[in-house]
């Protein structure tokens, strides 16, 4: 038995450990996206870098982006390399030296910065999350009360460090900012290092087999194609970073999301046609790629959190207190509050009404999710409309829009994970949840690129370009619950 293990109703002493862990990554994540946008647009005079929202939504895309796709080749790396445990110490220092980077005042620190953070994210996020599982060896409900904590601790981060990161960025010096989060990062990998042997074999080493002689063929190219991967991206990086190989943001986001959906429609195909699945299973596969569209639609229009609304909290948003003018930053906070007041609620919820039988399946869920989401759109096109009249609104609306963006993010969100592990073949499960955050990704860019139409000119028509993001997630929503009594049965019972 896993030595982690406490005694019985008592929780691993590791799960401490990363839950701090993954508390002071999410507070350097989270604190840096919340001032990353503003920065970018903000005047060179006042020590931004004066881009503009169209270059600014897609370096902010591609970045939001990357941070998910990565997590599948950096679950790889773990389970057929290094081990969880080596890749959540190596990604943090990796985290850290980006936001030491973003801190340095020169462009070319600033986009090493980016790559850096979206490469240690890529290896530390998934890999977390894995130790958590593996710290609970019988599963049941202290796994379920497990993850719970977990997440507790990434909600903390995440209402922290907009708070601190954004006070010190906005109110002193962006460098400033990036810096304070890159020390939360180092904070949490010594304190994970200190704490590390709280995780025992838990995650310890790579899930090959290391005693068959034909796997260890396989792990020679294995590493042979890492390091040539590695090499690559370094070179490519490089390229970049010194002007050998013109960059335009614009072009790559859209060339990224086009590739992204390119990548999926063939691997969907392959399954559905060469996967060797029943009937049932092919009806199951057709559902997660429904599910993945919706995914995609909801986290286009959910991260325009830390751009588009961010924007519209600093310039249209009345956030004088007192005499005191407040962050814009800082009402990135709310939604962390939100998901730390709710989370339970819905929980208990979903939980009171399966025992009734009254459990509204995934579809229902995806959808109730969608039109929440779309509502606070809905919220802040009232918002804009009342700023095109030249005064500045209160923070209420923004607050009132990332409630309903909460509500929709706890119907879509957990759902969507738990989804996959019922709906998905079990040969291909882990390939399909990968496919999962590469839906998170594809709404990432989307997310990017739609921002980029926030200009200082777009005011008079913001409240019809708010109005199109309510259309275009409240309507797939509406649509998803006329059709949930066909899509439950797709799922042969298991929605």
């Amino acid at each position: 038995m896993n030595q982690t293990v406490a005694a019985q109703g008592k929780h691993p002493a590791g799960l401490y450990t990363l839950f701090f862990l993954e508390m002071w990554e999410r507070f350097s994540y989270y604190g840096m996206r919340a001032i990353l946008f503003l920065f970018m647009v903000a005047a060179v005079e006042t020590g931004g870098l004066g881009f503009s929202e169209e270059y600014a939504g897609a370096v902010y895309g591609l970045y939001t982006a990357g941070v998910y796709l990565l997590a599948v080749p950096g679950g790889w790396i773990a389970d057929r390399l290094i081990g969880q445990q080596k890749a959540v110490w190596y990604g943090g220092i990796v985290i850290a030296l980006g936001h030491f980077s973003l801190a340095v005042p020169d462009m070319h620190f600033f986009y090493l910065g980016l790559f850096l953070i979206v490469v240690g994210t890529g290896l530390l996020k998934p890999n977390a999350s894995t130790i958590v599982g593996e710290l609970y060896p019988d599963g049941g409900a202290r796994r379920d009360a497990g993850f719970s904590l977990f997440y507790m601790g990434i909600n903390l981060g995440a209402f922290i460090g907009p708070l601190i990161v954004g006070g010190l960025g906005e109110g002193a010096n962006w460098h400033y900012g990036f810096a304070a989060a890159g020390v939360g990062m180092v904070l949490g990998v010594i304190q994970y290092q200190l704490q590390r042997h709280k995780l025992g074999d838990a995650g310890r080493l790579p899930t090959r087999d290391v005693a068959d002689p034909a796997d260890a063929g396989r792990l020679r190219n294995e590493w042979r194609g890492f390091w040539i991967a590695v090499g690559a991206l370094v070179l490519a990086a490089a390229a970049v970073l010194f002007g050998l190989v013109g960059f335009d943001p614009v072009l790559v986001a859209r060339g990224a999301a086009a590739a992204i959906i390119g990548v999926a429609v063939v691997y969907f195909a392959y399954i559905l046609m060469f996967g060797r699945i029943d009937a049932q299973d092919r009806r199951r596969v057709w559902l997660l790629v429904i599910l993945y569209v919706f995914s995609a639609m909801f986290w286009s229009g959910f991260e325009q959190a830390g751009s588009s609304l961010n924007i519209f909290a600093e310039r249209y948003t009345d956030r004088w207190i007192l005499g005191w003018e407040m962050p814009a930053s800082w009402l990135q906070s709310v939604n962390p509050i939100f998901i730390i007041l709710l989370a339970p609620v819905f929980a208990s919820i979903w939980i009171r009404l399966g025992a009734r039988n009254l459990n509204p399946s995934v579809p229902v869920k995806f959808g109730l999710g969608l039109i929440s989401l779309g509502l606070g759109f809905a919220v802040m096109a009232f918002a804009a409309s009342l700023a095109v009249s030249g005064d500045r609104v209160l923070p209420l609306w923004l607050v009132l829009t990332y409630l309903l963006h909460t509500t929709g993010e706890l119907c879509l969100s957990p759902v969507g994970l738990s989804a996959v592990t019922k709906l998905a073949p079990r040969k291909f499960l882990g390939q399909m949840m990968g496919l999962w955050f590469i839906s998170i990704s594809l709404g990432n860019l989307f997310a990017g690129l739609i921002a980029g139409q926030f200009d200082r000119e777009s005011l008079p028509q913001m409240p019809s370009m708010f109005l199109s993001i309510f259309l275009w997630t409240a309507g797939p929503g509406v649509l998803l619950l006329l059709l949930s009594r066909w899509l439950k049965g797709m799922s042969g019972g298991r929605t």
